[in-house]
C-alpha cells in the first residue's frame, strides 16, 4: 500500500473508531465502570508509540529551521489557548466545560496533524518538527497556561499537572525514542501495528470519558459541539494565517494550520479527568473525533487546489509517520 493510501486510511478509520467508542460509552456507561483510572496508562501507550516513530532526523529538522519551528510553537500555544478562553467566555460555558475546553487549547499538537499535512501537500518536515517540540515542552507550558486561563473557572494544581504530564507524556515518548535507537530494526518490523494500537488506546480513552459523564452529555452535547467546531475551525484558519503573515510560503502555512488547529486531545482528556472531572473531559472527547474529520476534509480541499493550480507539485518533506494517528 502506498504512503498516500495508508495515510488516507488512517484519517478515515480513526475518527470512525473513536465515534463508535463514544457511542458505546454513552449508550452503556455501566459497562465501562472503573475505566477512568486507566486513562493515564492508555495515554502513556499512545505517547510511547509516538516515541517509537521518532528518529534523529526529526530533531535535525528543528535545527535546520529553528525560526519556522519557533513560529509554529508560539502560534500553537498562543492561538489555541486564547481561542479556548474566548469561546468559553462567549458561549457562557459552565465552569467544568469551560475549563475542559481551555485545557484542550493548552495541549500540544496532535500527531495526526502530520498525516493530514501530508494529504494536504503541506510541509511535512515542518509539521513533524513543530509537533515534536510542542510535545516535549508541554510539561513546562501546558500547566501554567491552564492555570492562567482556566483558574478563574476551577482550581488548577499546576505542580501536580506538571508531574502528570511528565509521567504520561514525556517519559513514554523518551522511552519509545530510546527503544527505537537501541532496537531500530526490530521496531521497524512492528511499526505497521502502531496506528492500530494507538487508535484503540485513544478510542478507549474517549469511551471512558463519555461513560463517566453520560448523564450530563445529553444536555450539554450541542453546546460542546458548537464550541469544539469553533475552536478547531478558527485554529486551522488562524494557524494558516500565521504562516502566511510570517512569509513561510504555502506548504509551510498548510503545516501551520494543522499544527495549530489539531490538538493532543487524549492528553487533554486525561488531565481533565484527573484534575477536574469526567464532564470537563467531554470537550476533549468531542475534539478527538471532530478534529480528525475536519482535518481530513480541509486537507482534501487543499490537495485539490494544489492539483488544479499547480500540476504535479512536489510534496514538501518526507512521507508522514503513520504509526500514530491520534490526536489524539
Amino acid at each position: 500500500m502506498s504512503d498516500d493510501k495508508a495515510a488516507r486510511r488512517a484519517v478515515t478509520v480513526f475518527p470512525v473508531l473513536v465515534l463508535v467508542a463514544g457511542v458505546a460509552g454513552l449508550v452503556t456507561p455501566g459497562t465501562f465502570d472503573g475505566w477512568t483510572g486507566s486513562v493515564p496508562y492508555l495515554l502513556g501507550i499512545v505517547m510511547f508509540c509516538m516515541g517509537l516513530t521518532m528518529t534523529p532526523v526529526d530533531f535535525r529538522g528543528v535545527a535546520k529551521r529553528p525560526w519556522a519551528v519557533a513560529i509554529g510553537l508560539v502560534a500553537h500555544y498562543v492561538i489555541m489557548p486564547g481561542l479556548g478562553w474566548a469561546i468559553a467566555h462567549l458561549l457562557g460555558l459552565p465552569p467544568q466545560l469551560a475549563a475542559g475546553l481551555i485545557l484542550v487549547g493548552c495541549a500540544p499538537s496532535g500527531t495526526a496533524s502530520n498525516v493530514v499535512t501530508f494529504l494536504a501537500r503541506g510541509d511535512v518536515a515542518l509539521s513533524v518538527s513543530v509537533a515534536t517540540v510542542s510535545t516535549l515542552v508541554a510539561p513546562l507550558v501546558t500547566p501554567p497556561l491552564t492555570l492562567l486561563l482556566a483558574g478563574a473557572y476551577l482550581p488548577v494544581d499546576a505542580g501536580s499537572m506538571i508531574t502528570d504530564i511528565l509521567k504520561t507524556v514525556l517519559l513514554p515518548v523518551l522511552g519509545g525514542l530510546v527503544v527505537r535507537l537501541v532496537a531500530g530494526k526490530l521496531v521497524d518490523r512492528v511499526l505497521g501495528l502502531m496506528p492500530w494500537l494507538s487508535s484503540v488506546a485513544v478510542a478507549a480513552i474517549v469511551c471512558a470519558v463519555v461513560a463517566g459523564s453520560a448523564g450530563a452529555i445529553k444536555s450539554a452535547a450541542v453546546t460542546v459541539l458548537i464550541a469544539v467546531v469553533l475552536h478547531n475551525g478558527l485554529g486551522l484558519a488562524l494557524g494558516y494565517g500565521a504562516g502566511k503573515i510570517s512569509g513561510l510560503g504555502r506548504p509551510a502555512s498548510r503545516a501551520m494550520a494543522f499544527e495549530v488547529g489539531m490538538q493532543n486531545s487524549g492528553l487533554a482528556a486525561s488531565l481533565a479527568t484527573a484534575h477536574f472531572s469526567p464532564l470537563a473531559a467531554l470537550p476533549a472527547a468531542v475534539f478527538s473525533v471532530w478534529h480528525n474529520i475536519s482535518g481530513a476534509l480541509v486537507a482534501a480541499w487543499m490537495s485539490h487546489r494544489s492539483r488544479r493550480e499547480e500540476p504535479a507539485p512536489p510534496v514538501a518533506g518526507p512521507a508522514p509517520r503513520t504509526a500514530v494517528t491520534e490526536e489524539a
